[in-house]
């Protein structure tokens, strides 16, 4: 089993972008953005998803401009990256 976690595209965004990722057995999948603070801004993805690639795009126009951090969680496994919104 392997889980892929992709840098969103673009980065930094202004104010939207893509995270992409890809599963390879049928899981329990949760994407979801932080803010600096580590403070849950938004849950992009909560459910279950069989494998596969997926994308799925975040819009911060309502968010600060600033350092955010992404997370996808798979059963066990968590992943993160950082991504930089600037207005």
């Amino acid at each position: 089993e392997q889980v892929r976690l992709a840098q969103n595209y673009p980065n930094p965004c202004n104010p939207t972008t893509t995270i992409s990722f890809s599963v390879a057995a049928f899981s329990q999948v949760t994407l979801e953005v932080y803010n600096i603070l580590g403070e849950r801004v938004t849950t992009l993805i909560d459910g279950w998803r069989g494998p596969g690639e997926y994308s799925v795009v975040w819009d911060g126009s309502v968010y600060a401009s600033g350092v955010y951090f992404y997370r996808l969680s798979t059963g066990g496994e968590r992943i993160s990256k950082k991504l930089l919104l600037v207005k």
